[in-house]
């Protein structure tokens, strides 16, 4: 069972992102959309996208967790983001590094959305694991 994280030439440079990640063998996890609930169901961080983003990941943590995976066993992550500017992207890198192995970044998308199912929602996390 092997997991390789590929960014071959010919490809965009990436920033704490792979390009590709593929794997033989093992359990594969699929974790739904994580938003900035918390576990008596209240929002976090209304309006804060930052705070959204810790909460989301922190769900995304526990998540992984329940299923015997770590941060490390991520291969592909989604992220979701009401009304997303180019500006965002900092906060969302920096909340980001916090959780991922900068030696084996998942394969991402960001997308930009008008709306999430919650109406203060400003971030959904969606993400793939595979355990050996």
């Amino acid at each position: 069972m092997k997991t390789d994280f590929l960014n071959p030439p010919g490809l965009s440079p990436t920033f704490g992102w792979s390009h590709i990640v593929t794997h033989t063998g093992g359990k594969t996890i699929y974790i739904s959309g994580q938003v900035a609930i918390d576990e008596r169901g209240q929002l976090v961080g209304k309006g804060d996208l930052r705070a959204q983003a810790e909460r989301a990941w922190e769900c995304v943590g526990i998540a992984l967790q329940a299923a015997g995976a770590t941060f490390r066993d991520l291969v592909k992550t989604n992220l979701i983001v009401v009304n997303y500017q180019p500006e965002q992207l900092p906060i969302l890198r920096e909340v980001r590094a916090r959780f991922i192995d900068a030696e084996r970044p998942p394969a991402s998308t960001l997308v930009g959305v008008t709306a999430l199912a919650g109406p203060d929602w400003l971030i959904e996390i969606e993400a793939v694991a595979v355990l050996p």
